[in-house]
């Protein structure tokens, strides 16, 4: 069984990872084990790279035989974070992401040496975890008890190429835009609740740069 630590941003990644991925993941022969950034209590966003790298180089090291991924939103990384200034600059969110990815994981390599390297997986979801709940705008409005908004929630999802690409300004961010139609959204309770009525299969089919992330872990337990 190979054992993946996923470092989640927040409670709703943690929940997500624990109600949505972890029983499809176990089958396919990987153990994956949610953990919340830094210190209990703590709130999502403006993620800076020591908090982070705290955390990663705890499980690396301390579990020479396991993997360690990260599971956090490029909306919520601080300016300082590698690879985002870069980022902001490219035009496409593959792009986007391809750049804190690539620096996120030199940055490790360098503090921590290649052989904990080669058991890191560098992960920001574009450009948050709202965004995968808009594959189903429908599943969305169902998820939250809010029937009414599915026609809000499939505007906002056909304006753009894929989910992913809902953009990360403080007004225009997939979270932002649901708190904007329905102010009670909490994001825990909501999230997870709009996770489950969309589905996994769902979220992968309509966010590809999500669907290789996990395709990536899962054949760690390839032969």
């Amino acid at each position: 069984m190979i054992r993946v630590h996923v470092i989640c941003e927040g409670q709703t990644e943690e929940r997500f990872i624990n109600e949505l991925l972890y029983e499809s993941f176990i089958l396919a022969g990987v153990d994956l084990r949610a953990t919340l950034i830094g210190r209990p209590g703590h709130k999502g966003g403006n993620i800076r790279f020591d908090r982070l790298y705290t955390d990663v180089k705890a499980r690396l090291l301390a579990d020479a035989t396991a993997y360690c991924t990260t599971f956090v939103d490029y909306y919520g990384l601080h300016r300082d974070f590698p690879g985002k200034e870069d980022a902001q600059r490219q035009s496409t969110v593959a792009d986007k992401q391809a750049c804190v990815v690539f620096a996120l994981g030199n940055t490790i390599r360098a503090k921590l040496g290649d052989e904990a390297a080669r058991r890191f997986i560098p992960y920001v979801q574009m450009h948050e975890f709202e965004a995968l709940l808009f594959s189903d705008p429908d599943g969305l409005a169902q998820g939250i008890n809010r029937i009414e908004l599915a026609d809000a929630f499939r505007q906002i999802r056909h304006a753009f190429g894929s989910p992913e690409e809902i953009n990360d300004s403080v007004r225009t961010a997939p979270s932002k835009r649901i708190e904007k139609l329905y102010c009670e959204y909490d994001k825990p309770w909501h999230g997870s609740l709009a996770a489950l009525a969309v589905g996994l299969e769902t979220m992968k089919a309509q966010c590809p740069l999500f669907n290789q992330w996990l395709h990536r872990i899962k054949t760690l337990a390839s032969p």
